[in-house]
């Protein structure tokens, strides 16, 4: 067999939205990327959402949004991709980073705390492989911190405590205590990427709880000036007779999402219940599979989340970095595609110029150095879910015996 690990899943159904949209003579940012901001709007119960061309981008554009910059603190996870923790030193902010939890992928909320200080603006959490973080034990935190906040915008006096900017990139419809991930942030960001749950092939969003003191029309027009080059009109509203002026009101940046894209993520909307389904489907399979092995795999559901089986990822008891390589490329040998998430950013020459050090984040090493990620997308068929599940166990079980 030949498995890929991440393909996207389209039908005649995106391809006919796009087709639609290529005959409609308006391929840019117009009414279905509008469509779209409602939907998912609607679907994970905020306040606002636009759509842009990436999670990161939308990660950024609320940090600018909440006038973060020069001489403030950002912390995010040491177990993450470079996304969470790029954009805080794009904007010109410190990146602080913190450790898991031992044998956890989440980040350890005691170190967390101990990070926080009056230059600490904001707070970009991770779900990952669609797992929410515990956001009741974040807020806690930030709410018994308030007293060292000192706001430096109009938006952080408003919101009057550290911000938090969730990376839900993995995280489209998964659950926390029965509640959307993106209910629980100030601001959630989501990535629409080929390899997500959900996809526009390039894309993303970023998502809004309402703020006292400003209006979310007037959020919606910032983050439009924010991401379009501060120009007051978009491309839709020029081309009414008579609209052609405009103004340019900063000197932004261009992170639109075109209606060409949106219109893939219009389709997978009305199929999105039942890819998540096929994917806990195949979840159920692995884990009933793994029971009584030396492979552990991320709890996707618990009496407090449930996740929408972005990721499926594995630890095998025991081995160290180099055992766990081996075993990839024996199920490359055999034609299954796996992967690892994620390297610490500490290991990564960028953050290792910035002082990083991995000794300095022991937890997230030890989960890397023996994690396996499974191929888990909905194009999978049973009987290539029961060949990844028996070449892994024999391989395992080849090398660690």
């Amino acid at each position: 067999m030949n498995i890929p690990f991440s393909p996207p899943d389209i039908t005649q159904l995106e391809i006919d939205e796009v087709v639609d949209t290529l005959k409609s003579g308006w391929i840019t940012t117009g009414n279905k990327t509008k469509k779209l901001e409602k939907l998912i709007t609607d679907y994970i119960n905020v306040d606002g959402t636009i759509c842009l061309n990436s999670a990161t981008a939308a990660m950024e554009t609320a940090l600018r949004f909440l006038g973060i910059g020069e001489g403030d603190e950002v912390i995010t996870s040491a177990y993450t991709y470079t996304a969470s923790a790029s954009v805080i030193d794009h904007v010109g902010a410190k990146i602080v980073l913190v450790d898991t939890l031992e044998d956890s992928f989440m980040m350890d909320y005691n170190k967390l705390n101990s990070l926080i200080n009056e230059k600490t603006k904001a707070i970009i959490p991770v779900d990952i492989a669609g797992v929410p973080v515990d956001y009741d034990k974040l807020k806690e935190i930030i709410l018994n911190n308030k007293d060292k906040f000192k706001p430096n915008s109009e938006i952080q006096k408003l919101i009057g405590r550290i911000a938090i900017v969730s990376d839900n990139a993995h995280s489209l419809g998964s659950t926390y205590k029965n509640r959307k991930t993106g209910e629980d942030s100030d601001f959630s960001n989501f990535s629409f990427h080929a390899v997500k749950n959900f996809t526009t092939g390039e894309g993303g969003a970023l998502s809004w709880k309402s703020i006292d003191g400003i209006s979310d029309e007037e959020i919606y027009k910032r983050l439009q000036l924010l991401t379009l080059h501060g120009q007051n009109k978009d491309a839709l509203s020029k081309t009414k007779l008579g609209s052609w002026e405009y103004d340019i009101i900063g000197l932004n940046y261009k992170y639109n999402m075109p209606d060409i894209t949106a219109a893939i993520g219009l389709a997978q909307f009305k199929r999105y219940d039942g890819l998540l389904k096929r994917r806990k489907e195949i979840i159920k399979y692995y884990d009933d599979s793994f029971k009584n092995t030396s492979i552990e795999p991320l709890k996707h559901c618990s009496d407090k989340y449930n996740s929408n089986g972005h990721l499926y990822l594995t630890r095998v008891k025991g081995i160290a970095e180099t055992e766990r390589n081996k075993i990839i490329e024996k199920l490359a040998e055999r034609g299954i595609a796996s992967n690892v998430h994620y390297k610490p950013l500490p290991m990564l020459t960028a953050y290792k110029n910035l002082g990083f050090k991995i000794e300095d984040f022991p937890n997230a090493y030890n989960q890397y150095k023996n994690e396996i990620t499974l191929p888990l997308h909905t194009l999978l068929s049973d009987e290539e879910v029961e060949y990844i599940v028996d070449n892994y166990k024999e391989i395992v079980n080849e090398l660690t015996r």
